[in-house]
């Protein structure tokens, strides 16, 4: 006999507890922030996905109004890892960049700096040359001056040039000699009379510059001068022809008068000398001012005679302008020359 089924129980189902209700935050107090936790970057896709569908933070009672509480933002907005390190990277990059951009600053000044140093040790150092000026701001040093041709030296004299004042010193602590009158002219016959004054023209002497002084005892006058010839071979040549033709009375030299008390220049014999420098030929005849006979062994004469010639036209006038100064001697050694009758020019 068939035995009947056993009965079948019913299933029981598992009653789940009925959570508590979630207790709402007192007003006034904000409701503590949740965090979702980060997911390995592996898992990013599938964290993004449940976090999509999980709730934030305390859920509050069910509502079917528009109250309901909006879903979280999705998983892109959760800040990522490699996102902080893009923004420290970034202002990483800003401070090397500004740190660079020092440095290169730092290395120009001081490229600066060292340059200004060096062009200061450059100045100081005696040894280094000397850095080349504009030719405005220094002196160069005057063109000298070839006396042997007159091509050389063609700047003709003045009378300024050869007795600049007054008062004629021919060396330190000399006495002074007492110009009276100069004299410059283009015909050198003026101060030569016969055959000494054609030899001179025939010869190409174009100019003459003479003055009479009274020397420093006041008992001798003189006149000396300088006559400018084309070259030093000429002026030789017309150096040996004057003694010839005064030893035979041929000629002589002509003093300059310059007023009463001087008329013995022209009226007394004369001792007389001259030599050559270049193309000039530098002479000096004196006289004495009480017109006696001046003799043979008169040491005034002979030092009147070295010291106008000599000292006076060969080492300062005729040197001066062979070192291309030109620049006449300080007036209050030589006395200031005021104009007047004691001058005169026939140019």
């Amino acid at each position: 006999m068939p035995m009947p089924p056993p009965a079948t129980m019913p299933a029981l189902l598992p009653v789940e507890p009925t959570p508590p209700a979630p207790v709402a935050p007192a007003p006034g107090v904000a409701a503590p922030h949740s965090f979702a936790p980060v997911a390995a970057p592996e898992e990013t896709a599938q964290a993004s996905d449940e976090m999509a569908q999980a709730p934030a933070g305390p859920v509050g009672p069910q509502s079917n109004g528009p109250e309901a509480t909006p879903p979280l933002a999705p998983a892109s907005a959760v800040v990522h890892p490699t996102l902080r390190l893009g923004r420290l990277g970034g202002r990483l990059w800003q401070v090397v960049v500004g740190g660079a951009a020092v440095v290169v600053l730092l290395a120009i000044c001081g490229l600066g700096t060292a340059a200004v140093l060096l062009e200061r040790q450059s100045t100081t150092d005696p040894q280094s040359p000397p850095a080349t000026q504009p030719d405005t701001a220094r002196t160069e040093a005057p063109a000298q001056a070839d006396l042997d041709s007159r091509d050389t030296d063609p700047l003709p004299l003045t009378a300024k040039e050869v007795f600049p004042g007054r008062q004629l010193v021919v060396a330190d602590g000399q006495p002074a000699y007492q110009v009276l009158r100069t004299h410059s002219s283009a015909s050198c016959a003026v101060a030569a009379t016969d055959e000494i004054a054609d030899l001179l023209v025939r010869l190409g002497c174009n100019q003459v510059v003479r003055g009479t002084v009274r020397a420093p005892d006041g008992a001798h006058l003189a006149t000396a001068g300088l006559f400018n010839l084309t070259d030093r071979t000429t002026a030789e040549r017309v150096r040996e022809r004057i003694r010839e033709m005064l030893q035979q009375g041929q000629g002589r030299f002509l003093a300059l008068e310059a007023g009463d008390e001087t008329e013995v220049l022209t009226s007394s014999a004369a001792r007389v000398a001259w030599q050559v420098r270049g193309h000039y030929i530098a002479y000096c005849l004196v006289v004495r001012a009480d017109g006696q006979q001046v003799g043979a062994d008169d040491p005034e004469a002979k030092q009147v005679l070295h010291d106008l010639i000599k000292l006076h036209l060969d080492q300062g006038v005729l040197e001066r302008r062979a070192d291309g100064d030109l620049v006449q001697p300080n007036p209050e050694s030589t006395g200031s020359r005021r104009p007047g009758p004691s001058s005169s020019n026939d140019d």
